[in-house]
């Protein structure tokens, strides 16, 4: 098993980009139903049109220093000529009213990142320029999910890396004046999910449903690749022992811009949210080196038997959501359709980070664990136990 899921990781690694509606997404997709038939069963590709936002110019220049960027995919954007006006630190103030915003953010969230979206709504910002941390996660352009995709809001906000901090934040101390280019094309092309469905043996039984996100910002072999590899995991079992109830798996793109791919698989499948028997969500960062696992669940018997799981497979995670508050990840869809749902997510220091690549930043040992855990856990619940 382990050689298998250090295959499946290396198979992701191998496709550098991932991002939704290009040609690596494209590739990606290709890739796994690929796997899905080799694991025995009919992998089912569901392409559709997609909208893409293709950067251009995207960068910001004080006293003809240019950091380049990459914007924030739910916000504003600028023509190729961009906008001028004063550099203002947020940190100073709410900034000149008109000018350009210089703000704060970390990918995987916290009060810098809450202060840039409040930046965002309060329409006093001719645009932004936020610069990543680099604390939590490591230093560089680690950008931000796009959730408001669909209805993008506010300026034009441009991520710059955190080693560009310095001379922006004396450029505005000073309230110099900076360019700020924000220009992306509107691009029309493809996007696709991954789907196959494993028959049970009584198939008048609600069907359980395991997903798993298949697109990122760049390559985010441990942010996404762990997932995947369990995801292919679970298939190759239950594709070769019969469960009781029928199993849907469903391998969804558009993560990154307000998961656009389970929201049509959703819409596909109406009823499916709320109607299937559970939800197994395996999100984000599931086998990264050092990164905390986390377990989500929308009730105690689904909670007790995921940490029950877990612990014997020997990752117990050290922290669990509160039952009955908003999960992260696509787990949060289920929850809104008023689905039951156990997830499984983690911390990683190279969380949307280009640098997040095999070897480095992946435990393969803590993946093989993870992989026991969720068989497990799939295996009760395709078998109706709980």
């Amino acid at each position: 098993m382990r050689d298998q899921i250090e295959s499946d990781i290396r198979g992701w690694d191998a496709i550098h980009d991932h991002r939704t509606g290009t040609a690596g997404d494209a590739a990606t997709t290709e890739w796994l139903a690929g796997l899905v038939r080799g694991a025995g069963a009919e992998p089912h590709v569901d392409a559709f049109p997609f909208e893409r936002r293709a950067p251009r110019e995207c960068s910001v220049t004080v006293d003809g220093r240019t950091a380049p960027g990459l914007p924030l995919f739910d916000g504003g954007l600028t023509d190729a000529a961009g906008l001028s006006g004063p550099l203002t630190g947020l940190a100073d103030g709410p900034g000149t009213p008109g000018g350009i915003a210089l703000a704060r953010y970390e990918s995987s969230g916290g009060a810098a990142t809450e202060a840039l979206l409040h930046a965002r709504k309060s329409g006093r910002h001719a645009g932004i320029v936020a610069i990543a941390e680099g604390r939590r996660v490591e230093p560089g352009l680690a950008p931000l999910n796009a959730d408001a995709f669909g209805a993008p809001f506010g300026p034009p906000a441009l991520q710059v890396g955190s080693e560009h901090a310095d001379w922006l934040e004396a450029a505005a101390a000073r309230d110099a004046l900076a360019r700020l280019t924000a220009h992306m094309r509107i691009e029309q092309t493809v996007a696709s999910n991954v789907q196959a469905r494993v028959a049970g043996a009584r198939p008048a039984l609600a069907p359980l449903v395991i997903m798993t996100p298949i697109s990122a910002w760049w390559t985010g072999t441990a942010e996404r690749a762990g997932g995947v590899a369990v995801w292919l995991a679970c298939l190759r079992h239950i594709a070769a022992e019969r469960p009781e109830r029928d199993v849907v798996f469903a391998a969804n793109t558009g993560h990154e811009l307000g998961h656009v791919g389970l929201h049509r698989f959703l819409r596909a499948n109406p009823g499916l949210g709320a109607g299937a028997h559970a939800w197994i969500h395996l999100g984000a960062n599931v086998a990264a080196r050092g990164g905390a696992l986390r377990c989500q669940a929308s009730d105690e018997a689904l909670l007790r038997l995921a940490t029950t799981e877990m612990r014997q497979a020997g990752v117990a995670p050290e922290s669990v959501a509160p039952l009955g508050r908003r999960p992260g990840g696509e787990a949060r869809d289920v929850y809104d359709a008023g689905g039951r749902y156990v997830s499984l997510v983690g911390g990683n220091r190279w969380f949307h980070h280009p640098d997040d690549r095999w070897p480095h930043t992946i435990d393969i040992d803590k993946a093989e664990r993870v992989v026991e855990a969720a068989l497990a856990i799939a295996g009760e619940l395709a078998r109706g136990r709980a």
